[in-house]
């Protein structure tokens, strides 16, 4: 798809495709490399997610503009990637020409969202964690244990069960693992 999409962008008089990565660990360094003026990323890549690639971007090339480009049209992927210094957010469903519409958009400056994500995104509630609730999710990633967890935030075990059974709750999961890919689809991690 990443090839495809690179020869139809190219197609644009105005649009020059300068680098392309398979993984998201080589993001930062092919844009630092080649000084692209806007970053088109996908969320869901090998290594680090576009998400944490656009949060990267913004801190060590900040005139590089991200527009993530995803099949994952999830309002909490939307809410994340504008947390993370997102230009703009897009579901893989349309034409090619309203891609490259896109591009130019960002690189003016303006905010490109697509409108029925933006729609589900306003209509989603808060985020029912509390921070340290999102902290023992996040410190539950590869299968922690609950004395890793506790000795990696300083927290006795007890307190980090009643934290992940307090997520659990809240998410409406069976456990943590559930709760975690819930709590990350819905954008509150």
């Amino acid at each position: 798809m990443r090839g495809a999409l690179a020869l139809l962008l190219g197609m644009e008089p105005d649009i020059e495709v300068v680098a392309q990565v398979a993984a998201g660990d080589a993001i930062v360094d092919a844009a630092l490399t080649h000084r692209p003026d806007v970053a088109l990323l996908d969320i869901e890549l090998p290594g680090m997610s576009g998400l944490d690639a656009a949060a990267v971007l913004r801190e060590e090339a900040p005139d590089c503009r991200v527009l993530i480009l995803t099949t994952f049209g999830r309002p909490g992927y939307l809410r994340r990637a504008m947390e993370a210094g997102a230009a703009g957010f897009l579901v893989k469903d349309g034409p090619v020409e309203d891609l490259a519409e896109a591009i130019r958009r960002v690189l003016t400056g303006e905010t490109v969202i697509d409108p029925a994500l933006a729609a589900a995104a306003l209509s989603a509630g808060p985020n029912p964690l509390t921070a340290r609730e999102c902290d023992v999710l996040k410190a539950s990633v590869d299968g922690a244990t609950v004395a890793d967890i506790a000795s990696k935030l300083h927290l006795s075990e007890s307190t980090v069960r009643n934290y992940l059974s307090s997520a659990i709750g809240k998410t409406s999961t069976r456990n943590r693992m559930e709760a975690m890919r819930e709590a990350r689809q819905q954008g509150w991690l």
